[in-house]
């Protein structure tokens, strides 16, 4: 892959919407994950960053998000279009965010699927380790009950 074709940047507001349909074409999330332009500048506004790839016609084909606490960073929202993977993009975009947290003298934490051994793999080799015997739990819709 010719990085030259591609543009890695902090986010924008007019970046917003080609996100959304990336993180939805990637199974990322998206509206149905509460994500907003409000609340990326929010997170951006206490620290975070969102580092946004694009390539020469401005398509978003990547993304890393990366929020705090200002305990520890979290890396989320990473991820790559399937047709530019394999070309090294995920390792400098990884790189990139790394660079980022380690400026901020954070730890950085993020979460995986099980399934998706590419990532866990490309993850391990930048130095993260399993946490180990930790479930994640989260409430969505505060309006919604417990189902039966």
């Amino acid at each position: 892959m010719n990085f030259k074709d591609l543009k890695i940047s902090e986010y924008s507001s007019c970046d917003f919407e080609g996100l959304i349909i990336l993180w939805e074409d990637i199974h990322l999330g998206g509206s149905k994950r509460g994500d907003t332009d409000k609340i990326i500048l929010n997170t951006i506004k206490n620290g975070g960053q969102l580092f946004v790839v694009k390539n020469k016609i401005d398509r978003v084909v990547g993304s890393s998000w990366i929020t705090t606490d200002k305990r520890r960073n979290y890396l989320h929202h990473f991820g790559i279009r399937e047709e530019f993977r394999g070309s090294g993009l995920a390792q400098k975009l990884l790189e990139i965010s790394l660079d980022f947290s380690k400026k901020n003298g954070l730890q950085i934490k993020l979460e995986v699927h099980k399934d998706n051994l590419k990532a866990i793999r490309l993850y391990q080799n930048y130095g993260f380790k399993y946490l180990g015997d930790y479930l994640v739990f989260i409430i969505r819709d505060y309006n919604e009950k417990e189902e039966s």
